[in-house]
């Protein structure tokens, strides 16, 4: 059975921030995951056989973005 998912970041305001985390974290994608980029959101979209697979990928990238997300900020200070 394939599971997929998609996790999407929308918001006006922090668009190009959102941009920049997505693309940094984009090398780190596995064969089954891949990044979006629109003009009003970014998508990442994820499938894999198991729901604890897709789980700790979840998890893995939103900790990922998170961290991302902080040194972009500090940088923009």
């Amino acid at each position: 059975m394939k599971i997929s998912t998609s996790i999407e970041f929308k918001d006006e305001g922090a668009m190009q921030i959102a941009k920049k985390i997505a693309k940094s974290l984009a090398p780190d994608n596995l064969t089954n995951m891949y990044t979006e980029l629109k003009d009003d959101s970014v998508c990442i979209h994820i499938s894999t056989e198991k729901i604890s697979s897709l789980i700790a990928t979840v998890d893995d990238l939103l900790m990922n973005a998170k961290i991302a997300e902080q040194i972009a900020e500090d940088l923009d200070e």
